[in-house]
């Protein structure tokens, strides 16, 4: 599975146009400091650990197995970040597809050695427990 079907599965290619620049709720801090940290485990390889760190709805929608597979195959090739930068953070309550909840969405604009501009979409729900985990990914 690639990490499109992941962002199919997860119904984020329907989201509309992002509006909102910066963090400026606590939500959307919290999410993006989530975010930041979670996208540090795929950056440094932690394929896995992303996985398992990931929201159950996450885990729910592809197994550990594909996602490592996914990440190996779109992500490993883009080589070591070299850049990432807020573009755009909004919370919703509601994600087609998905579940309602208390979301976050981030684009991060982001350079890699091996592809020197792309767009990285994570969305990141709120857990009973009160923590930030996240529900989906994409690279375009």
């Amino acid at each position: 599975m690639k990490i499109t079907s992941l962002l199919v599965i997860l119904g984020l290619f329907m989201y509309p146009a992002f509006n909102a620049v910066g963090a400026d709720s606590d939500a959307e801090k919290a999410g993006t400091a989530a975010a930041r940290k979670w996208l540090s485990l795929i950056d440094s390889g932690g394929y896995s650990r992303s996985w398992k760190e990931a929201s159950t709805y996450f885990q729910g929608a592809v197994s550990e197995k594909n996602w490592k597979a996914s990440l190996d195959g779109v992500r490993k090739p883009l080589g070591r970040l070299v850049s990432r930068k807020v573009k755009t953070v909004k919370e919703a309550e509601e994600l087609p597809s998905a579940p309602d909840a208390q979301y976050v969405v981030i684009q991060f604009e982001t350079s890699f050695e091996n592809k020197k501009s792309a767009i990285e979409t994570v969305a990141f729900m709120l857990q009973k427990d009160g923590k930030w985990k996240a529900a989906g990914y994409f690279i375009k």
